[in-house]
């Protein structure tokens, strides 16, 4: 700490704080719509720190222990916040039970990510990451917002959401990190132009768009887990039985 800390990484992750605390403002005025934009603010803060640091060469201790207490607020406590005075107010102590489980578990899973961080394989996550969830909460005001349905409109629908969600980020369920070094490698032309496509597609509808993609990614990890559940098993009786092989040999 003496020889000073690095200020462009930090000022993202800061910049990250200032949009989670904003959206806590804002859902205390009743600004719903406007505290949803500041969550995807966040995210965006959040995914550029880690990026500027490593690109710059910046990264350090300090840098990953304040980004994750910065992620605690943004991506737990303010989405937490917003949808319990949003959606779960009318449902009393499950709907507040529901807001400070979805802070909890965000907690616990960035404590799990910074204590696994150097063992598990970079290409994906273990459990939800906490800013998928708090986009997810946000693309679900906005999509009301833009349906024109009041938040009353499927109140249980949106408890389930996040009881769902929380369970999510502290599961053994695995999510695609987009860390994948092959992904900055030379592609087919044919990905360009989707990936032109998928751009055009999302200026036209953005609200609709963000919530497809972000709940698309969500679902991604219970259905490869179920999906690859039963190769996991012949592959966990297998060793089982080398193991007991072992055993009756020795």
């Amino acid at each position: 700490m003496r020889k000073g800390i690095y200020i462009l990484p930090n000022l993202f992750t800061a910049g990250s704080l200032f949009a989670g605390f904003y959206c806590m403002v804002s859902t205390v005025n009743g600004d719903y719509r406007t505290a949803a934009l500041w969550i995807l603010a966040s995210s965006i803060f959040d995914g550029l720190d880690g990026k500027v640091a490593r690109l710059t060469g910046t990264a350090s201790k300090f840098g990953v222990e304040f980004d994750s207490l910065a992620d605690v607020v943004s991506f737990g406590a303010a989405p937490g916040l917003l949808m319990y005075c949003w959606a779960l107010k009318p449902f009393g102590r499950l709907g507040w039970l529901a807001g400070f489980l979805f802070l909890a578990c965000a907690a616990l899973r960035l404590a799990r990510f910074n204590v696994q961080v150097e063992t598990v394989e970079s290409k994906r996550f273990v459990g939800l990451p906490t800013p998928a969830a708090a986009s997810m909460v946000s693309a679900t005001v906005l999509f009301f917002y833009h349906m024109g349905w009041p938040a009353s409109y499927n109140k249980l629908a949106i408890l389930v959401l996040i009881y769902f969600l929380a369970l999510l980020m502290v599961s053994n369920v695995k999510y695609y990190s987009f860390k994948d070094p092959s992904l900055i490698k030379r592609q087919p032309f044919a990905i360009l132009v989707l990936a032109v496509l998928l751009l055009i597609v999302i200026a036209a509808e953005p609200v609709i768009m963000l919530f497809t993609i972000f709940i698309c990614y969500i679902l991604s990890g219970p259905i490869g887990f179920l999906v690859t559940y039963p190769r996991r098993r012949r592959l966990e009786r297998a060793m089982h039985r080398g193991h007991e092989g072992m055993k009756k040999n020795h």
